[in-house]
């Protein structure tokens, strides 16, 4: 009798070909397919040669080679594709059968996809999947939602195949239906606010300091021995000290970053549900300007600014530098897992905040040692409202304030860009402060709009409305949250 496989996937560009190496060598055999079925007979007799892989040339030809519960993962692009492909399965498949997109999609479609698959008898799984396609083959970070009672099934191929953190694997459920896309949307706006504040120490360094590629890959070489040990240091560093043809490739880079869109869906995400995700928010739109090449190029030729002079210890700066960037990564992670915690609230979730952190200290981009002290935070205290109040990150933040303080200062009177710096500062001393001038906005609201206000004096929860003017009457908005 033909051997079954245990998992099927379809989609083998680079991350999906990894991928099913992966599974394939921790023992399982896998039926592949790809809609350009040219590339299931590549991959068979190319990379998958003499392994457990069962090629198919019809969706209904890989169906029928799948054990029951056959276990199907989609490995494409997100959108209609993912539409098109449920589609074409469910003729094939019977309940209780398992349908998992480990594409980046948004976890909207994740919610509604679940929804219906479940209506047709089948479960469904969204998974976010990241490290890359050296993740996909050596371990990934795997962060699954949708059908519940899907997860057992496939509990023990995706924890085989994710990565390890001290024998602990990178990959446990995360919620009902779009949780699993959720997280891996709010990793990769933290993926951003990390690598944006990556750039703009750099960009001190080069622009103020005067310092060469090669001094500042040794001080990145420095600083992924530190508590700043994380994949995007270290790739920082190597990048900042690889030659070509004798001289530094970055700095023959343009500087015009591109995005994929999913560090917009996490700002969108927070403006919805209203949580101040302003590092976030400033990493996006740093790359939205940095495409503006031309534009800028000729503000440059008019537009009057100081000339960045530094006189003083760099040694000593370039450790306040490091210092800021420490304590604007830890507003960026407060931040993030403010809105992973009130997106609970408003979807129904219940969400395992130091479990996802394991998830991220391994195999995914942003995996570094500062996430151990996230899940010790929060295995701490669960109900932990932001990280800022965490004992340890409130002590690191509070040694690391003089040198924050001093680099975005410094940044601003030499006319340096450092939004992400800039913004992480300004949240921390908002959240930080407990009387705001937002009384001063909400008469400016009741003055216009008579959107009413709360007063100090008064009972929370009772609403006053003012004739500022004499003219306006005593009509109060019913809308005080717009």
């Amino acid at each position: 009798m033909k051997k079954l496989a245990d998992i099927g996937l379809i989609g083998l560009a680079v991350m999906g070909e990894n991928l099913v190496l992966n599974m394939e060598r921790n023992g399982y055999t896998v039926a592949v397919y790809n809609r350009t079925v040219d590339k299931v007979d590549k991959f068979v007799s190319g990379r998958g040669a003499g392994k457990n892989f069962i090629g198919a040339r019809s969706i209904e030809e890989f169906v029928a080679s799948l054990s029951r519960p056959r276990k199907v993962m989609m490995l494409v692009k997100a959108g209609d594709a993912v539409d098109n492909f449920i589609e074409q399965l469910l003729p094939f498949l019977e309940e209780g059968d398992i349908i998992i997109d480990g594409g980046n999609s948004h976890f909207p479609d994740s919610i509604r996809r679940t929804k219906y698959v479940e209506s047709k008898g089948m479960k469904f799984i969204g998974t976010g999947v990241s490290g890359g396609e050296e993740g996909a083959l050596m371990g990934p970070s795997i962060m699954p939602g949708g059908s519940a009672s899907a997860w057992p099934h496939v509990k023990p191929i995706f924890q085989a195949i994710s990565a390890k953190v001290e024998g602990t694997p990178c990959c446990d459920w995360v919620g009902n239906d779009g949780a699993g896309h959720f997280v891996k949307m709010v990793h990769n706006g933290i993926e951003y606010g990390d690598m944006q504040l990556i750039t703009e120490a750099y960009y001190i360094m080069k622009t103020l300091l005067g310092l060469t590629p090669d001094e500042m890959h040794e001080v990145f070489a420095d600083w992924n021995n530190s508590e700043l040990d994380s994949y995007l240091i270290e790739i920082t560093r190597d990048i900042l000290g690889y030659k070509e043809d004798g001289e530094a490739l970055v700095e023959k880079i343009l500087d015009t970053a591109g995005q994929k869109g999913t560090g917009k869906w996490t700002g969108i995400a927070a403006l919805d549900i209203g949580v101040p995700l302003t590092l976030i928010g400033e990493s996006v739109f740093a790359r939205v300007l940095s495409s503006q090449k031309d534009e800028r190029v000729e503000a440059s030729k008019v537009l009057k600014g100081p000339k960045p002079e530094f006189k003083g210890d760099k040694k000593l700066f370039i450790e306040h530098i490091k210092q800021a960037l420490y304590a604007s990564k830890i507003i960026s992670y407060a931040q993030g897992y403010v809105l992973m915690r009130e997106a609970a609230k408003e979807y129904g979730w219940v969400l395992n905040y130091g479990e996802i952190a394991q998830m991220w200290r391994g195999g995914c981009i942003i995996r570094s040692v500062f996430l151990g002290k996230i899940t010790a935070a929060f295995n701490t205290n669960p109900d932990l409202k932001n990280l800022l109040l965490d004992p340890f990150f409130k002590d690191t933040i509070h040694n690391a304030m003089e040198g924050w303080r001093r680099v975005v200062a410094t940044a601003a009177l030499n006319g340096i860009p450092v939004p992400a710096f800039s913004t992480a500062l300004s949240y921390y001393d908002g959240y930080r402060t407990a009387s705001l001038p937002a009384n001063l906005l909400q008469a400016q609201r009741d003055y216009f709009g008579a959107h009413t206000y709360e007063r100090i004096d008064k009972p929370r929860g009772e609403f006053f409305h003012t004739n500022w003017t004499g003219r306006g009457g005593d009509t109060a908005s019913s809308t005080y949250n717009v």
